[in-house]
């Protein structure tokens, strides 16, 4: 399954984005899909998760109460809408899928697939 992430931007701080990575040549049925994010000079760090089949989420604590992870099976679509952005949350943001278990759904290696990632800035 290819992915495809896109929604990135530049807002001021206190605004809105909407994220989405889209599937192509497959679905995310069966998948864990994630969201990523990477600062320069920075190592990737996990943001937020969903499982495809029964949408349980997860949330980095930089992430809860201002994020919120979904899937639209429709669309065959993950989308983050990220709210009260910060400049520190400046960044790549790349979707991912793969079979993470209980235990590694934060870890980027339990991800299989990697979209391309879509830049975000947040100015002060």
């Amino acid at each position: 399954v290819q992915l495809q992430a896109s929604g990135g931007g530049l807002v001021q701080a206190g605004g809105s984005l909407r994220l989405s990575c889209a599937a192509s040549g497959g679905t995310f049925s069966g998948y864990g899909v994630g969201w990523f994010r990477q600062a320069p000079g920075k190592e990737r760090e996990f943001v937020a998760s969903i499982r495809w089949s029964g949408g349980n989420t997860a949330y980095a604590g930089s992430a809860k109460g201002r994020f919120t992870i979904s899937r639209d099976r429709a669309k065959n679509t993950v989308t983050l809408q990220m709210n009260m952005l910060k400049p520190e949350d400046t960044a790549v943001y790349y979707c991912a899928a793969g079979h993470p278990i209980s235990s590694t759904y934060d870890n980027p290696r339990a991800y299989h697939h990697w979209g391309q990632g879509t830049l975000v800035t947040v100015s002060s």
